[in-house]
């Protein structure tokens, strides 16, 4: 008995900014040192992302970083975005939210008590005896624990329905700050949410587009301080330390063959590697300590491309991308790999069953 994936679908916020007219805001509207001016240009006007969506009204909203107001931002758009996400998980499972017996949130970017289950219940019109769990501060990782406590729970429940929603609106813990950390972080993340409907295989439901097989993570608290939120002038404040291309590589390597060991596979045995976006570095670092040809990871940098990093539903982007555009053949297996605060790697090992 395995968990399985019924559908996945993907949403954002409404305004998409071109990373050049990020650069002509950021350039208007706040005052920089040369060197912080050049860093942001380099970035956001040399860089391989694209553009990305950002849960603002208008741009110069931007400026408006009181703590309260980031708050407010979150809990809007945050809310809005994945009641979308979710709504198309469920129409395209044929389901609706009376069905959903259990809903799981993860979030980073925004604190919240109650926390997104209690406004998506309304939105969703889930059924009073709906079991609801909102995860925490586990950063860009956070979509595959959620997708674990799924698994966790179907096992003991196989009659559940279960919805699982990543969502993160970066944009509000957006802080101006000349560290280069900042400005990075200023310049790659964007908003997005992704939900998906799972079940268990006992439940006898025809074509699952995927069953899990097994999980795996790894914790490495001597890398803390290189990749966390710390709190700043009652703000939450993005720590990125830049040497965390060679550290996720490493860890990432590390997590994923220890699963695949206990499964009895190689490498080579993976069709579809679908890694967390977080950046241009840390995708060509993962490239070279795989030795992955450049068209392995290709929906990860596409999904880089086109929405930069949207910390923990990323590499759920990734994998919608994959089954949209990959066409897995039945049987054929994949790993999904995430990293974030801790530091964490977290992974799964799927097999497509269409």
């Amino acid at each position: 008995m395995h968990t399985v994936l019924r559908s996945i679908r993907t949403a954002n916020p409404g305004l998409y900014i071109r990373q050049a007219d990020a650069f002509k805001v950021f350039d208007t509207l706040f005052q920089f040192e040369a060197a912080e001016r050049e860093l942001y240009r380099r970035i956001l006007l040399n860089g391989r992302i694209r553009g990305r969506y950002i849960a603002l009204d208008a741009p110069e909203d931007i400026t408006n970083q009181d703590q309260d107001a980031l708050i407010g931002r979150f809990l809007r758009f945050g809310r809005t975005t994945a009641a979308v996400a979710a709504t198309g998980a469920l129409q395209a499972s044929g389901l609706s939210g009376s069905d959903v017996g259990l809903v799981i949130v993860n979030t980073c970017t925004g604190y919240l008590c109650p926390g997104l289950t209690s406004y998506l219940a309304e939105d969703l019109r889930l059924s009073r005896d709906t079991k609801v769990i909102d995860l925490m501060g586990m950063g860009c990782g956070g979509a595959i624990p959620n997708l674990e406590t799924a698994s966790g729970y179907l096992s003991n429940k196989p009659d559940l329905v279960v919805l699982s929603i990543s969502v993160e609106i970066c944009s509000a813990t957006i802080f101006m700050d000349p560290d280069p950390g900042l400005v990075v972080s200023n310049c790659i993340f964007g908003d997005g949410a992704a939900a998906a409907v799972l079940q268990s295989s006992a439940a006898g439901k025809k074509d699952p587009t995927l069953q899990f097989l097994d999980f795996e993570s790894g914790l490495y608290p001597e890398h803390r301080e290189r990749l966390k939120y710390r709190t700043e002038n009652h703000r939450l404040r993005n720590v990125l330390d830049l040497r965390l291309p060679s550290i996720a590589s490493h860890a990432i390597a590390e997590v994923t063959d220890r699963m695949l060991q206990r499964n009895g596979l190689q490498r080579d045995q993976i069709s579809h590697w679908m890694v967390h976006p977080g950046g241009q570095r840390i995708l060509d670092s993962v490239q070279k300590k795989f030795a992955f040809q450049d068209e392995t990871l290709s929906p990860s940098y596409q999904i880089l491309h086109e929405y930069g990093n949207m910390s923990s539903p990323s590499v759920l982007f990734v994998l919608e991308r994959v089954l949209r555009t990959r066409n897995p053949r039945r049987g054929e297996l994949g790993i999904l790999v995430s990293f974030g605060a801790g530091f964490t790697v977290f992974a799964t090992l799927v097999e497509f069953l269409r």
